[in-house]
């Protein structure tokens, strides 16, 4: 596997694999690697003749600066996944790299409406991060497909959104959640959670379920939404939404109405967890 941080060096690279007919796939991630990610590299594998995994971690996306600090950086046990799963180039710049002039002075880019609802609300900024990160890395990288997980299931639409909108050449594809055994949808956020909290977190996935049985016997959207809500709060947790919206561009959902999503952000032990459930 080739590394590099520089752009320059990682346009080369890709044009030569161009010029050899190749197809490129990108995998933008922040690191700290699980099984989650290496779902979403084999997708890539199976959709291109080459594989750019990014490793970066946004301080613009980053609403607390206490989350990016303390956000995990495993770079080294990183590298040996990669080697493993046969990624071709991983591409790991800092900050400086990407953003040259600072935070202050770099040029954003912002999806309206899809951007200032749900994680968007609570998160203020954040998906103005996001979107300006996978537009530099899909301009940097140039790439035939992008692989994101449906675990950030507003990010996914918005991803979509916004290189549709700018006209950005990519086909992008969602992977389904990759969860533990017990359900728990897999993050890297989640090496933070305690024994006990850890223990608990399946319960985020349960709720989801039987959301989704009373939405398939008919029940009414709202009635639905403050049930999980409640039922979670009782469980420990410390809920911020439960909402079942359309899955095209999460507007307001309607009962009988298909496809719709169910998603969820709650805290837990300090940390915040999200998930995601599709109701086809």
């Amino acid at each position: 596997m080739r590394e590099t941080g520089r752009p320059l060096e990682l346009r080369s690279i890709v044009r030569g694999w161009r010029l050899q007919g190749e197809r490129v796939a990108l995998v933008p991630t922040m690191g700290n690697l699980h099984d989650g990610h290496r779902a979403l590299i084999r997708e890539a594998r199976q959709r291109a003749d080459r594989v750019v995994v990014s490793i970066f971690v946004n301080p613009l996306q980053f609403d607390r600066p206490e989350d990016l600090n303390s956000y995990p950086r495993t770079l080294e046990a990183d590298r040996a996944i990669l080697v493993r799963d046969g990624v071709d180039l991983l591409f790991s710049p800092d900050a400086e790299t990407l953003y040259p002039g600072g935070l202050a002075l770099a040029t954003r880019v912002s999806v309206p409406g899809l951007g200032d609802i749900l994680e968007g609300e609570r998160r203020p900024g954040h998906f103005t991060g996001v979107a300006t990160i996978v537009c530099k890395l899909f301009n940097l990288v140039q790439p035939d497909e992008a692989v994101f997980g449906e675990k950030d299931y507003q990010q996914l639409l918005l991803v979509r959104r916004m290189a549709a909108d700018l006209d950005i050449p990519v086909r992008i594809h969602g992977v389904p959640v990759v969860r533990a055994e017990d359900g728990l949808a897999l993050s890297s956020r989640n090496a933070r959670l305690d024994e006990e909290a850890r223990r608990r977190g399946a319960i985020l996935y349960q709720s989801l379920g039987r959301a989704e049985t009373l939405l398939r016997r008919g029940g009414a959207i709202e009635t639905i939404e403050r049930a999980a809500t409640d039922a979670l709060n009782r469980a420990g947790f410390k809920v911020e939404y439960v909402a079942i919206r359309h899955a095209e561009d999460l507007s307001s959902g309607s009962a009988g109405a298909a496809p719709l999503v169910i998603l969820a952000a709650a805290w837990l032990g300090g940390v915040r967890l999200i998930d995601c459930l599709p109701v086809v």
